[in-house]
């Protein structure tokens, strides 16, 4: 039986939450569309240490030594994820891949605009049902189409406002959700179809494929 191991590498807890499900659900799905049937395991994360990003990415490949794939997060802080692509992941990446050491060398790069937070968005059905709101997205001053998501400049804050907004009206000694607590069951819940209209995550679904031809479990 074919088998798939994965580690994957961020930024931080909230990230680690919300990324090994969207990792593991976008690895199922890329199978499942090419009629490849591969036991999958749930992705490890691993926590990266070092003086510089190289020295960090390098840490990360060394203990995914045995795996199968290694997804390295970083948010892009930006509009776009060009800088990212050209300060922090090629560099990195070109330097794995030169390397003599036994090291997972089968990466694939998650980079969010602006931030993992942006991907959260992606469903407000679904995150509207999370935050338990009667609230229309228009009351919550979320984003109407999916095509002004990656534009928020701080996804983060959207999130958080829209929680403050939700329950503003209930008495104070309710208990109040806190973004955090929406990191695991998004992951979980959030429509793949509405992620695959984000231009980060099909980039991030491109090299998930590429990253399984080179495993030979799928067909180029």
């Amino acid at each position: 039986m074919n088998i798939l191991t994965i580690a994957y590498t961020g930024e931080g807890t909230t990230d680690q939450r919300f990324l090994g499900n969207i990792i593991l659900r976008t690895f199922e799905d890329v199978l499942i569309e090419a009629n490849s049937f591969i036991d999958i395991y749930d992705p490890i994360f691993i926590k990266k240490i070092g003086d510089s990003n190289i020295d960090k990415m390098m840490d990360a490949a060394r203990k995914a030594e045995g795996f199968h794939v290694l997804c390295i997060h970083v948010d892009a802080d930006f509009e776009t994820d060009k800088k990212a692509f050209e300060e922090r992941i090629n560099p990195a990446f070109d330097f794995i891949k030169a390397s003599d050491e036994q090291i997972c060398k089968n990466l694939v790069a998650i980079i969010p605009i602006q931030m993992t937070e942006a991907w959260m968005l992606a469903d407000v059905e679904t995150l509207l049902d999370e935050i338990g709101t009667d609230k229309s997205v228009e009351d919550l001053d979320l984003p109407i189409r999916i095509s002004q998501i990656e534009k928020i400049s701080h996804p983060k804050d959207t999130i958080s406002n829209a929680i403050r907004i939700a329950f503003q009206d209930y008495p104070k000694r309710r208990k109040t959700l806190h973004i955090a607590d929406l990191y695991t069951p998004l992951s979980q819940k959030i429509r793949m179809e509405n992620l695959k209209q984000l231009s980060s995550y099909q980039k991030f679904r491109e090299a998930v494929k590429t990253s399984l031809i080179k495993l030979s479990y799928l067909v180029n």
